[in-house]
C-alpha cells in the first residue's frame, strides 16, 4: 500500500459531485473502478451534516467550510462522530499536503467524537486496499463549533472548574440551552456522567433535548451529559443549567445554583453590564 502522503502527491485529482444541499455527501467507491489512485474532492458548507462512502476505493478529501466568509471562521472547530459500523478506511487531517493520522479503521467503530481546529486542514480519507468486495462503509456526522467566549465545548476542553461570573452571564445569552430546575439522579456511564434533570423554567433550547413530562405537568425532563472526571453528584436545590447540544445530546456548561446566578445577574443589571436580558420573575 502506498503511503498516504505519496498517494496524495502522485494521485490524479478528480472532482466529485457533492450533494445538492451542500451539507451531506454520499458516494460509492465502485465509481473508482480502474482509478484506485484517484482522490476526489468533497465540499460541504453547512454547520452540520454527514458523509457516507460505500465500498471505499482510493481516497477523498473532505473540505468543511462555513457558508459565509468571516474572520470568525478561522476560530471554528470541527467535530466528527463516526458511525459504530464505519470501516474500510483510515482518516487523516491534510494541511498543505502534510498528513496527520486522526482515526485508524479500528478506532472508528468506537463512535467517539473527535474535534480539531478548522485551521488544521481538510479531512483526508484513504481506503484500505481489500482483495474481496464485501460491503464496507465509512460514515460520520460532523458539526462546526464556534470557539467564541461563552460557547463552551466539552468536546474541546471539558473544563470542570466553576464558571466565572462573566462566563456565567455570557453562557445564558449564547448557549444552546438555558433552563432552571433540579437534579434528580446522576448515573456514571463508561466515559461520561448522565445527569437526569427536571426543568421548571425553560428559557431556551436549540433542539428538543428537554421534553414535557405530561399533559397536566408543566415541567420538562431530560438528561445532560458531563465528563466523567468532573465527579458530578446529586444535589438539592435549584440550578440554572446551560450548555451545548452536540450530535443531539445536551452537554453541561455553566450550572450555578439559581440563587447565585440571580445575585450575579442583579449586580450586573445595576451596573448596566448584562450582555442580554433574562426574565427572572
Amino acid at each position: 500500500m502506498l503511503a498516504p502522503l505519496l498517494l496524495l502527491l502522485l494521485c490524479r485529482i478528480s472532482f466529485c459531485q457533492y450533494s445538492s444541499d451542500h451539507c451531506s455527501w454520499k458516494g460509492s467507491g465502485l465509481t473508482h473502478e480502474g482509478h484506485t489512485r484517484d482522490v476526489e474532492q468533497v465540499y460541504l458548507r453547512c454547520s452540520q451534516g454527514s458523509l457516507e462512502w460505500l465500498y471505499p476505493t482510493g481516497a477523498i478529501i473532505v473540505n468543511l467550510r462555513p457558508n459565509t466568509v468571516s474572520p470568525a471562521a478561522a476560530r471554528l472547530s470541527i467535530c466528527i462522530k463516526p458511525s459504530t459500523e464505519s470501516s474500510g478506511t483510515n482518516i487523516y487531517l491534510d494541511r498543505n499536503g502534510k498528513l496527520r493520522l486522526l482515526l485508524r479503521e479500528q478506532d472508528q467503530a468506537r463512535g467517539k467524537v473527535h474535534c480539531f481546529s478548522i485551521q488544521e486542514g481538510a479531512i483526508f480519507i484513504e481506503a484500505i486496499p481489500r482483495m474481496d468486495i464485501s460491503r464496507r462503509i465509512t460514515a460520520f456526522q460532523y458539526e462546526l463549533i464556534s470557539n467564541r467566549p461563552g460557547v463552551q465545548s466539552h468536546l474541546l476542553a471539558a473544563p470542570c472548574q466553576p464558571c466565572t461570573d462573566a462566563e456565567m452571564l455570557l453562557a445564558v445569552c449564547t448557549n444552546d440551552f438555558v433552563a432552571r430546575g433540579s437534579i434528580k439522579k446522576v448515573e456514571q456511564e463508561e466515559e461520561h456522567s448522565s445527569v437526569s434533570v427536571e426543568i421548571d423554567r425553560l428559557y431556551r433550547q436549540k433542539t428538543h433535548v428537554f421534553l414535557l413530562g405530561g399533559v397536566r405537568v408543566r415541567s420538562w425532563m431530560g438528561r445532560i451529559k458531563m465528563p466523567l472526571q468532573c465527579g458530578v453528584r446529586s444535589g438539592e436545590g435549584e440550578f440554572l443549567f446551560t450548555g451545548t447540544v452536540r450530535f443531539g445530546e445536551a452537554w453541561m456548561g455553566c450550572a450555578p445554583r439559581y440563587k447565585d446566578f440571580l445575585r450575579v445577574y442583579r449586580e450586573a443589571e445595576q451596573q448596566g453590564a448584562n450582555p442580554c436580558h433574562v426574565d427572572t420573575d
